[in-house]
């Protein structure tokens, strides 16, 4: 990840622990999918329930770097929008 943006020289990381934050994010994005995902191999699979969260957990694995890069960007928003004059 880069130090700062190429376009406007935003810095990203601030201090140390900045991206905590982005756990939030990421919880709130990860949540619906994997619901949905263990609901729906539960249902058409006919297997346990459990066994079905250990499928949709490994189903949902690839998605993982995905979604924390999405979290970070929000979170770096998020942060700006209020706190805006801390670059």
């Amino acid at each position: 990840m880069y130090e700062r943006c190429p376009n406007c020289e935003h810095k990203y990381e601030r201090e140390p622990g900045y991206f905590l934050g982005a756990l939030y994010f990421s919880y709130a994005l990860s949540i619906p999918p994997g619901l949905l995902l263990v609901l729906a191999i539960w249902h058409f699979s006919g297997w346990p329930f459990d066994w079905s969260v250990g499928v949709a957990f490994l189903a949902y694995l690839p998605l993982v770097p995905v979604v924390t890069r999405w979290a970070r960007v929000l979170w770096v928003h998020w942060d700006w929008h209020f706190d805006p004059g801390t670059q």
